[in-house]
Parts: C-alpha cells; structure tokens; sequence
C-alpha cells in the first residue's frame, strides 16, 4: 500500500512537472530529460511511469479534459437555466486555465502539431457542451428572436478559446473582469428580454462558491 501511495504520488508530480515543461517549452521542445528533472525523479522513475513523453503529454491531456467535463457537470448540477449554466462555467473554465498549469498545457497542447497518440480534443470537447447547453436554451425559448443555438455557440466558443489562447501571454484575458464585460456585450443581443434581467454576467455565488 505504502508503495502503491509512493508510486502514485510519483506519477503526479510527473504529470504537473510535464504540464509545467509543455506549457513552457511546448511539446516539441519539450524533453523527458527537463521534465524528470523538474519533478525531482530519475529518468528511470519517469520511463518506469510513462514509456514516451507522447505518454505524458496524453496523461496531462486527459486530467485537463477530466476538469473540464467535471466543469460542465457542476455546471448544470448549479445553473438556475442553461444560459445561466454557460456563464457559471465559462467563468469556472478560465479561472482553471489561470491557477491550473496542468489544465492550461492540455489545452495549449492541443494547439501544436498533430500526433498520433489519439490525444485528447479539448476545444472539441468544449464545444461540443456549449452547443449541448445553448441547444437547451433554444428548446426551452430562452433565445432572443432571431439567434440560433448554433450560430449563439460559435460566438461563446470563439471567444472563450481565444481569451484561453490570449491568456498564455497576459492572464488578465482570463480574468473574472474580462468575462464580466464579454457577457454584458453579448447577453442583450443572446438572451429573451424576459430571461436578461436575471442573468448574472459574473456568475452566481453558488458556482463561485463550490469552485473555492
């Protein structure tokens, strides 16, 4: 048992040493080396771990699509309606892409060159629940006249990927300030007049407050 805690423990700081490495040097640049040196291992403990850093680079993909499915869920566990949902959870996202290094390198990895290790698609995978979520606000008429779910996830996908992408120079593109405005300028076009005054652009204090 004591070596089976050991061992786990090993594999995650590897995991996070990785992320560190990749969301500094990228994938390519990045070398096994670096990361076993950055987690305080051998390279004998880091191969008897992980084969490849193909291997590493899928482990830290898969811990960061593991958040983000649990974002969606906490999401809709929370979420008063589906738009307000969307708005919880774009801000639960960026506040991990900001504290969370292992989050960050699995989506900045999915932005390198392709490889061939059935990696993990983040941005997919995100898109994917938007459309899921804003399909429910059409079905349930939470739409303003005239705006499709379809046409509606393009602009939040659009723009949540490129405050990630903007993010890895300038955090504050991932701030709580920036989602803020974002949704103040896009809730009046997005949302039925009846459903607007509701909405909260920074979230509400029960998503904020099972994140914390």
């Amino acid at each position: 048992m004591v070596k089976q805690e050991r061992a786990a423990r090993t594999r995650e700081t590897l995991v996070r040493a990785a992320a560190e490495v990749f969301a500094r040097d990228g994938f390519v640049l990045a070398s096994l080396t670096s990361i076993s040196r950055r987690a305080g291992v051998s390279n004998g403990a880091l191969h008897f771990h992980f084969a490849s850093k193909q291997a590493l680079a899928r482990a830290v993909e898969d811990e960061a699509a593991a958040v983000v499915r649990a974002i969606g869920a906490l999401a809709r566990a929370d979420g008063p309606h589906p738009l307000q949902r969307l708005i919880d959870a774009t801000h639960a996202l960026m506040e991990r892409l900001d504290e969370d290094v292992v989050v960050r390198a699995g989506f900045e990895l999915g932005s390198g060159p392709p490889r061939r290790d059935g990696a993990a698609d983040l941005r997919g995978q995100w898109q994917s629940w938007v459309e899921e979520v804003l399909k429910d606000a059409e079905r349930d008429g939470l739409l303003a006249p005239g705006v499709s779910a379809a046409d509606a996830s393009v602009t939040v996908v659009a723009a949540t990927v490129g405050f990630e992408q903007l993010g890895a120079e300038d955090p504050a593109w991932m701030s709580a300030q920036t989602l803020v405005q974002f949704w103040d300028l896009l809730l009046p076009r997005l949302a039925a007049a009846e459903v607007l005054n509701g909405l909260q652009p920074g979230g509400t204090a029960a998503a904020a407050s099972r994140r914390a």
